[in-house]
């Protein structure tokens, strides 16, 4: 397992070397959920994104990474499932999210994910000024312009991938 010192060095690394603006925003692990950081630091939830580890749940076990603002919810039983091309899904637990992706549920960043691991953003997020997204770690946040996420190669802007609640 990385430590997650490590692994916002690496997040850190991968933004400069994709000369990406960014603010990081140091957080309270115990608010590094998306309400809970909203409340404490003022964010509003409608800027911030959650970074979801989905995976297959029959044969060949298949994974992506999904992004959704924290007001909205994963479509993961129709668009997710169709994406992927599969029958069943579910959302990672927290030891598959550790193994694939070396970080923690709550700071899921989408800036150091395995390289071959397909990222969907909902297309919300690219009308958005910036959106606040995990660091690699529940110990910081990133406020990036959501035109970043388009220089992740893996990155596809999906219409529908969320539902509003």
């Amino acid at each position: 397992m990385r430590r997650s010192e490590d692994i916002e060095q690496q997040v850190r690394s991968t933004l400069e070397s994709m000369k990406i603006e960014y603010e990081w925003i140091e957080v309270d692990p115990d608010f590094a959920d998306t309400a809970a950081f909203c409340e404490k630091y003022g964010f509003p939830m409608d800027h911030s994104g959650n970074t979801i580890i989905v995976a297959s749940k029959r044969g060949e076990k298949k994974y992506s990474a999904c992004i959704v603002l924290g007001t909205d919810r994963l479509d993961v039983n129709k668009k997710v499932r169709s994406l992927m091309g599969v029958s069943r899904l579910s959302f990672a637990n927290a030891d598959e999210t550790m193994d694939l992706t070396g970080m923690m549920i709550g700071g899921v960043t989408p800036f150091s994910l395995p390289e071959d691991l397909p990222l969907y953003v909902d297309a919300t997020i690219m009308d958005l000024d910036y959106v606040i997204l995990g660091a690699g770690s529940r110990s910081a946040k990133l406020k990036v312009p959501p035109t970043s996420l388009l220089k992740i190669s893996a990155s596809s802007v999906i219409e529908g991938l969320s539902i509003a609640t």
